[in-house]
């Protein structure tokens, strides 16, 4: 299973924008379905968004219109670009990988089987 390593994330002002990135390593990253998790002092971990090896996205709710996720399977990263962040959106954010069929859909219910250790988003209002 591939190892990944979590980074970009830091303290932002409300309407700010970070972009998280994911760096795999140890195994054929082109073939995992890849998402994002977050979670916040106090509240489970929740689902924000995955893409499928063909590119395809899910998104939750509550980030639709303002996070993009995106891979670059070159570089065995995968990305999460965070616009108009508000003060709820503060949380460990956290990528994870899960061996999936190609075209299958990636969301919060696939099988995650390789988790990073996290990076910390602070947005500030």
């Amino acid at each position: 299973q591939v190892q990944l390593v979590e980074s970009g994330g830091g303290l932002v002002q409300a309407g700010g924008s970070l972009r998280l990135s994911c760096a795999a390593s140890g195994g054929t990253f082109s073939r995992y379905g890849m998402g994002w998790f977050r979670q916040a002092p106090g509240k489970e971990r929740e689902f924000v968004a995955g893409i499928s090896w063909s590119d395809d996205s899910t998104y939750a709710d509550s980030v639709k219109g303002r996070f993009t996720i995106s891979r670059d399977n070159a570089k065995n990263t995968v990305y999460l670009q965070m616009k108009s962040l508000r003060p709820e959106d503060t949380a460990v954010y956290y990528c994870a990988g899960a061996r999936v069929p190609p075209g299958r859909v990636v969301d919060g219910s696939s099988p995650y089987n390789s988790w990073g250790q996290g990076t910390q988003v602070t947005v500030s209002s």
